[in-house]
């Protein structure tokens, strides 16, 4: 038996046998609630985006179904000091599995350990369906992505949702993920093209549209008023994929993700599924829209500034999907897949005119993109956008796993320091 095997196995037998002994929640009664009825009779699935079980308790209700976490909802819990007994006793039972386990893979086996055993009191408190993610450090990293998700799902086969990050490599591990029958939610998303590709290429259960970071680059930079970019993404999105279900071609479902505002929720009834965090969800309950219709087939206009057109910051690569795309996209589907690594992805759309989608980066420009945060610098990147180099669609993306990176590193060093 290989020493990863062992590791493993030891996990899983800690994970389900430690909570099993009392570490879980107590079922909360979820009453019905008509304003959250009206959402739902639109066609859209609610969820909660938190690990905070005190704060979604609060708002919980039998309309409720998900939740979602992810590295930097979990640390937030973690730097809490709720589960500083659970890294000790996990790593003790590690090193007497495998006393000559290495640092590195005994945080990455304890980061496994927090994200299961949180995911499994969320199920048991809500009795949801909840999507625990991947560590960061497999972005790249093929092979470990499908072992450590297909673990996630051997926890809690009925309830975990894995998240894995759409990057070149996270793109083709959900895909065998997928077809191994591990439900995919296909984290990091912004644009109907990256959806659109995503659905075909992996039939992820979700895939994801994050609205607000788009909205709040557009604001941050003066670019506009802020409003709508993100709309217009997500819906496009949805109509990308109902056109691809009703085709038969995909069952991939879309989440609306990163919601900043009450009044987004109303507005946006109808999409598959909304994630809400605690103060979004608060204030549309506080002030519920009296007529809920579905905007699905709308298209919100985008307000730039005096100047400014969206073609500045390569914007359309949010919301078109042009034919030449999706026939980029078949052409990649004749192709043996599952025998491709994430350079091969970046090459093939490079070579079929769109070299913006999936874009390398350098290791000088991923840390001056660290440096800037979730949000990136319009300025710094405003020339490789305006001659479309890049797609704000990548440069988004590579942000948001950028933040999610420094907050897994911040878990990790929690980790170590009780080491």
């Amino acid at each position: 038996m290989s020493d990863t095997t062992i590791i493993a196995e030891r996990v899983h037998e800690f994970v389900l046998a430690g909570f099993a002994a009392g570490a879980g929640e107590e079922r909360l009664a979820a009453a019905p609630d008509v304003e959250w009825q009206k959402i739902r009779a639109a066609g859209t699935a609610l969820w909660l985006d938190t690990g905070d079980l005190d704060e979604a308790s609060k708002l919980w209700c039998a309309e409720f179904s998900g939740l979602t976490t992810n590295n930097t909802l979990l640390n937030q819990e973690v730097q809490k000091g709720l589960y500083d007994n659970l890294v000790g006793r996990a790593a003790a039972a590690l090193r007497e599995a495998m006393p000559t386990v290495d640092e590195r893979t005994l945080v990455l086996e304890v980061a496994f350990v927090l994200n299961a055993w949180h995911g499994l009191r969320l199920v048991q408190r809500f009795g949801a369906h909840v999507s625990v993610e991947v560590h960061t450090d497999l972005a790249d990293d093929l092979e470990r992505s499908v072992a450590y998700g297909k673990r996630y799902h051997a926890i809690c086969p009925e309830k975990f949702y894995v998240k894995v990050p759409l990057t070149p490599t996270g793109l083709l591990a959900a895909r065998k993920l997928a077809a191994a029958g591990v439900p995919i939610n296909l984290t990091l998303g912004f644009s109907a093209r990256q959806n659109y590709a995503a659905a075909l290429l992996t039939q992820a259960a979700y895939v994801n549209v994050f609205m607000g970071r788009l909205n709040a680059f557009v604001a941050d930079h003066g670019l506009g008023d802020g409003a709508n970019a993100g709309e217009k993404a997500t819906l496009a999105t949805q109509r990308e994929l109902i056109a691809l279900r009703q085709a038969g071609r995909t069952h991939s479902r879309l989440i609306g993700a990163s919601m900043r505002a009450g009044g987004q929720v109303g507005a946006l009834a109808g999409l598959d599924v909304l994630t809400m965090p605690v103060k979004v969800a608060a204030q549309y309950r506080e002030q519920p829209q009296d007529r809920v219709a579905s905007p699905v087939e709308t298209d919100p206009e985008v307000i730039w500034a005096p100047g400014m057109e969206g073609g500045d910051c390569n914007a359309d690569t949010l919301w078109a999907v042009p034919n030449a795309f999706k026939q980029s996209v078949a052409a990649l589907l004749k192709q043996d897949v599952d025998t491709l690594r994430g350079e091969d992805l970046q090459a093939h759309f490079d070579n079929t005119g769109f070299g913006d989608f999936l874009p390398c980066w350098s290791e000088e420009a991923i840390a001056v993109i660290r440096e800037d945060g979730k949000i990136p610098s319009y300025t710094r990147w405003h020339e490789r956008l305006a001659s479309r180099q890049i797609g704000l669609d990548a440069l988004m993306n590579i942000s948001g796993l950028q933040s999610f990176v420094q907050d897994q590193q911040a878990l990790d060093d929690r980790i170590r320091s009780l080491l």
